[in-house]
């Protein structure tokens, strides 16, 4: 059953509700650590909508970047309580129109291995057509391979990016691995 929402255009007065929106929904997925205090700045061009409640609070965002024909969902995000009830779904079709209606010809997205937001994009219809690994080296993992300054210790943590053929051996090394993919969506521009 898809909850009625308001969806418009990102004012500078949600950006507390942005902030808290994206924060909470990305809690219990792969992209927890991905915290911003505020709502990054977006090029000229951007697509930014949020979904409202009746209340006014806003329980969805998405953001999109404009590349001349082609588009980027920056974020894409949903709160808990409102997840699976066609949130996403209404922001991304109202994104869809405005980016159609300048000639935009691809939307794409990156994930990693969340199920619900794979097969969201995959419903939506978006094609996986690129994977590659986020790798972190946390407490207890191998750090060899980083390299540190002469009497500092050996790194505390670190984010790279992994080829997708090195995936076994890059699991077998580190605790926390993701597979990274792009989806895209052809759109059909007016």
């Amino acid at each position: 059953m898809t909850k009625l929402v308001s969806v418009r255009p990102y004012r500078e007065s949600d950006a507390e509700g942005w902030v808290v929106c994206r924060a909470v929904s990305f809690l219990r997925t792969a992209y927890y650590d991905d915290v911003k205090q505020t709502r990054p700045e977006l090029s000229n061009g951007a697509i930014g909508l949020v979904a409202a409640a009746g209340d006014g609070e806003i329980v969805g965002i998405l953001d999109i970047v404009v590349d001349d024909v082609e588009a980027t969902i920056d974020t894409v995000a949903v709160l808990p309580g409102w997840q699976h009830d066609g949130v996403a779904t209404q922001l991304l079709d109202q994104g869809i129109r405005g980016l159609e209606a300048r000639g935009v010809r691809t939307l794409d997205a990156w994930t990693r291995e969340d199920v619900a937001a794979n097969a969201w994009y995959r419903r939506n219809g978006f094609s996986e057509t690129t994977r590659y690994l986020h790798v972190y080296l946390g407490d207890g993992d191998d750090p060899s391979g980083f390299r540190t300054p002469d009497g500092l210790s050996s790194p505390v943590t670190a984010f790279v990016h992994g080829r997708i053929e090195d995936e076994a051996d890059l699991r077998a090394r580190y605790s926390r691995v993701h597979v990274c993919r792009r989806y895209v969506r052809e759109l059909t521009p007016r």
